[in-house]
């Protein structure tokens, strides 16, 4: 009888160690599209972008009031009847016009191929990867979940959300 119960309590030592032995999976969650838009919104990349999308803005404003002086002064050539001016300057308003209106979709277009660029950009998303890894290890995480691309998932702990870490850890190592 004691042999057997000796026998039982090692076999219940053993297979209490085999189950504490093994790793536990750690999950973490994290909102990619969130860290995407907060980030790439703060990047050097972005605000360099923004800069050119401000001179573009500029330059369209500039050209739009050069547009309107002329049509202010065709409506003084029509008021003295100058029906050279008034012909003249309806010629440079439609040709301005036109050159606006070519200028501002090519920049357009350029502007959001650039910026479709930036937010596929390799080295981008490897910023981001990597620093969802570096959280992940901090916190002790084997797994991590985008919560974005994860329809089943119904709940989730807000501890193990590692977002804002994520998040703050890549402002970090953009200053």
């Amino acid at each position: 009888m004691l042999k057997r119960t000796t026998i039982f309590l090692l076999l219940g030592v053993f297979c209490t160690a085999v189950v504490y032995s093994q790793t536990l999976a750690r999950v973490a969650v994290v909102n990619l599209p969130r860290v995407y838009q907060e980030f790439f919104r703060d990047s050097q990349a972005v605000r360099d972008f923004e800069a050119r999308s401000a001179r573009l803005q500029s330059d369209i404003d500039r050209m739009t009031r050069e547009i309107m002086t002329l049509r202010s002064r065709h409506a003084d050539a029509i008021m003295q009847d100058n029906q050279t001016e008034m012909i003249r300057l309806e010629t440079e308003i439609n040709r301005r016009t036109e050159n606006l209106r070519n200028f501002h979709q090519a920049r357009t277009a350029e502007l959001e191929n650039e910026r479709r660029r930036l937010a596929q950009s390799d080295s981008f998303l490897n910023e981001v990867h990597d620093e969802i890894r570096l959280v992940a290890e901090r916190g002790g995480f084997t797994h991590v979940i985008n919560i974005a691309e994860t329809p089943g998932l119904v709940w989730f702990n807000s501890a193990f959300e590692i977002t804002d870490s994520v998040i703050q850890g890549l402002r970090n190592r953009a200053r």
